[in-house]
């Protein structure tokens, strides 16, 4: 009867288990849409954004910005963007994976969990906006030009599809020229340099503002399908543990009967 009791005790625990999972994926199926539109709506501006600045960056002109500036790559400064908790199968881990191969880096995060890893003030990547994003923006870009550091970068999570995401790093600082023609006609006022110069704490801000949003959308992904298949290990471990208590009941029920027929026989 011990027996019985311990796989009726473990099947409960389980059934709790699969319960939870099940409302972990609800809650992050419901996020998705909404992560989904913020990220396509990132896309939109941060391809705006990118196009501005490579109209700029292909006159000879704003080669005289600071920003254009490449001084090698011995200081590197890397916004690290993760998830806010766990349980997203393997989101964060590729994440810090890849922070690995930038051994000596400055790193700043974004993100419960990377906040946790680099012993950083916590800060929510699910809640960071634009106006974060243009206070940090300020901060990035006025240290790249007094040569605080010497290149910037994000590693971000890319989303593919609600099952495929890959941590990667994009590099910001310095621009690279752009080899562009088509838009040699366009007039930036009162010059390409100072427009340029203007425009690329925008253009910071705006790729980390969405980097967190595509990130954030891999986040809620990928913590569904990790639940998923949270929830169907679970529900296969109940059928086996149930089958097991059956056959541990019945053996018992047999044992039992097999006694009192044992005994009735001793005493006739």
């Amino acid at each position: 009867m011990s027996n019985t009791k311990a796989l009726r005790i473990r099947i409960k625990s389980v059934k709790s288990t699969e319960q939870l999972t099940k409302a972990m994926g609800l809650v992050a199926s419901s996020k998705i849409r909404r992560a989904n539109e913020a990220m396509f709506k990132a896309r939109e501006y941060t391809e705006a954004i990118e196009n501005s600045v490579s109209l700029l960056t292909n006159q000879n002109e704003s080669l005289k910005s600071p920003y254009m500036k490449n001084r090698g790559e011995e200081r590197t400064r890397i916004v690290v963007i993760a998830g806010d908790r766990g349980l997203a199968g393997g989101y964060n881990s590729n994440v810090f994976r890849l922070c690995r191969e930038f051994d000596g880096a400055e790193f700043i995060p974004i993100g419960k969990r990377a906040c946790e890893r680099f012993s950083s003030p916590v800060n929510s990547s699910e809640k960071f906006s634009f106006a974060d994003a243009i206070k940090l923006a300020d901060t990035l870009c006025a240290d790249f030009k007094n040569e605080k550091f010497d290149r910037l970068g994000v590693i971000f999570t890319e989303y593919r599809s609600v099952m495929t995401q890959e941590a990667k790093i994009k590099w910001l600082l310095p621009l690279e020229r752009s080899e562009r023609t088509d838009g040699a006609g366009t007039i930036f006022e009162p010059d390409h340099l100072t427009v340029l110069n203007l425009a690329v704490r925008e253009y910071v801000a705006g790729i980390l503002t969405a980097c967190a949003r595509e990130s954030f959308a891999c986040e809620v992904s990928a913590r569904r399908m990790a639940m998923d298949s949270a929830g169907k290990n679970a529900k296969q471990m109940i059928d086996d543990l149930s089958l097991e208590y059956n056959r541990a009941r019945q053996g018992a029920i047999t044992q039992e009967i097999t006694e009192i027929v044992a005994g009735s026989g001793n005493q006739l």
